[in-house]
């Protein structure tokens, strides 16, 4: 049994702080803990999230384009390299830019 599910169980006889304070974690993780689903949910979920904006891009959204809309759009709190790193995970990559082929570098026959 982990430290916050002891405290959750023992929370109506004793205060939080006190629990805190005997088993040795911090009160902030304890409500942090409480507040959201575990880390493994949200990872997958904003994988989702991800896969969908790509798709919806055609493919073409890179890393910084995709947490833009992340941030803009769905209102999710996200780091670049974070999404980047997701991204690389799960093979999705944003197209390229083209390299502009100059006149000038052709030779004449």
């Amino acid at each position: 049994m982990s430290c916050y599910r002891l405290i959750d169980a023992e929370k109506p006889h004793h205060s939080v702080s006190h629990l805190c304070r005997v088993l040795g974690v911090a009160r902030a993780g304890y409500y942090a803990w409480t507040s959201g689903p575990p880390s493994a949910c949200r990872q997958a979920l904003l994988a989702e999230q991800i896969r969908d904006i790509h798709a919806c891009g055609r493919g073409t959204y890179g890393a910084p384009r995709v947490q833009a809309e992340l941030r803009l759009g769905l209102e999710v709190r996200v780091g670049r390299k974070r999404v980047a790193r997701l991204m690389r995970q799960h093979g999705l990559v944003g197209a390229h830019r083209r390299r502009g082929r100059g006149l000038t570098t052709r030779q004449e026959p």
